[in-house]
């Protein structure tokens, strides 16, 4: 009879290695890229800079794989990161176009699915025992660079001034910050406003980038965007500063 931990086991996806991933989501992402600059006319630019980001990309993930399970099982969550990772490649593509209403609804239609399956690789991890600090930070820093390449997008295509790319940057600099500061390298308690707040920046981001959208609703909406993500990281930095004074107290007596 079969044990329940075999059980377990046999119900999990296959899995494939870091390096096998990586390289099937290359020549993927080379056809779609491919693919999308004949329909709709795309420059050269727009597939070496999509190709550009996913294989750098690609070189950090594998190095901060080393040494952890997902280097030989990339796990199905990861595989659906890693999908959601190369959307936020073929944005970065658009970067270097112009703003036509065609190129508008491809970056729309990409980041819709891109925060769509935000969902699935959370729920793949939790249905078949697969959570792990590797994945969160994956998923994490997907996440940040999917803002991070919608504000410069939101830019681009003239919705919203330089400013906007505060939205992407932040995060970026918050982590700066704490090389210099340790207080702030403390780690941060899991928050569903940090969540919320991340989702509703992306979906801001997203809506600004509608054809239909246009200014002054999208200089608006970014703005509040800016502010909305301004303010869950003033909390966050609040309480790592409360949770510093009484060490700094201690050392100064």
């Amino acid at each position: 009879m079969n044990s329940p931990r075999q059980n377990s086991a046999s119900r999990l996806p296959p899995c494939m290695s870091a390096l096998t991933s990586c390289l099937l989501g290359l020549l993927s992402l080379l056809t779609l890229a491919c693919l999308l600059q004949q329909l709709l006319g795309l420059s050269a630019l727009f597939v070496a800079l999509t190709l550009a980001a996913y294989l750098l990309g690609a070189v950090v993930l594998l190095a901060r794989a080393r040494g952890h399970p997902p280097l030989r099982c990339f796990g199905a969550a990861n595989q659906v990161t890693l999908a959601r990772a190369a959307l936020v490649a073929l944005l970065f593509g658009l970067a270097g176009e112009v703003n036509t209403a065609a190129n508008a609804w491809l970056a729309v239609g990409t980041a819709t699915l891109a925060i769509t399956l935000d969902g699935v690789d959370g729920w793949l991890a939790r249905q078949h025992g697969l959570s792990s600090a590797f994945g969160a930070r994956f998923d994490m820093e997907t996440d940040a660079l999917l803002i991070l390449v919608l504000s410069m997008l939101v830019w681009g295509f003239d919705k919203a001034g330089y400013w906007v790319l505060l939205a992407g940057l932040l995060r970026y600099l918050f982590t700066a910050a704490a090389h210099a500061l340790a207080w702030l390298r403390r780690p941060l308690p899991p928050s569903r406003r940090r969540q919320t707040v991340c989702v509703l920046q992306i979906l801001i981001l997203i809506i600004c980038l509608l054809p239909l959208v246009s200014k002054p609703w999208s200089h608006t909406l970014a703005a509040l965007g800016i502010l909305l993500l301004a303010w869950s990281f003033a909390i966050d930095v609040i309480w790592l500063a409360r949770r510093a004074r009484p060490q700094t107290e201690e050392a100064s007596s």
